[in-house]
């Protein structure tokens, strides 16, 4: 029973991570891009990425030591659409991480560099779309805790 709250625990503490790194990353697109925005911003991405990965491990934890057991969410359709809202937030991911990695590599080369604000108007609307898919994924947790499989 403590292993299952201290594994639910930590996995909501990351996805409390995982959103506030996020909308750190649409707040800093909104204004100026500076050198030392495209800092924060790379460091903010790296922490998204931790906290990424390390929500998937606990989950994964979760299914297997939980008090709910595998079956439950094995067989539940609304883990599934978590899952693949997940994988969808993974793969919206990859653009600005991209970019972030780029645009810091071109400000070590040149440290007047500012990114194209086309680029940057494109990140803005993946990491507004990122949002959106996370708070999709909220809702089918909470479906998922209550309404279990069809």
């Amino acid at each position: 029973m403590l292993t299952d709250l201290l594994l639910a625990a930590v996995h909501h503490l990351l996805l409390f991570a995982l959103i506030a790194m996020l909308a750190a990353e649409a707040v800093l697109l909104r204004g100026p891009i500076d050198a030392a925005a495209l800092r924060r911003l790379a460091g903010l991405d790296a922490g998204y990425g931790m906290s990424a990965v390390l929500l998937l491990i606990v989950g994964a934890l979760r299914v297997v030591y939980g008090v709910k057991g595998h079956a439950f969410y094995l067989h539940n359709p609304w883990f599934h659409a978590k899952l693949g809202l997940f994988v969808l937030v993974a793969l919206l991911s990859i653009l600005p991480t991209v970019r972030f990695l780029r645009w810091r590599r071109a400000l070590k080369a040149d440290p007047g560099f500012l990114p194209d604000p086309r680029q940057v108007g494109a990140l803005r609307l993946l990491i507004r779309l990122e949002l959106l898919a996370v708070a999709a994924i909220l809702v089918c947790a909470a479906a998922m805790a209550r309404y279990g499989g069809f």
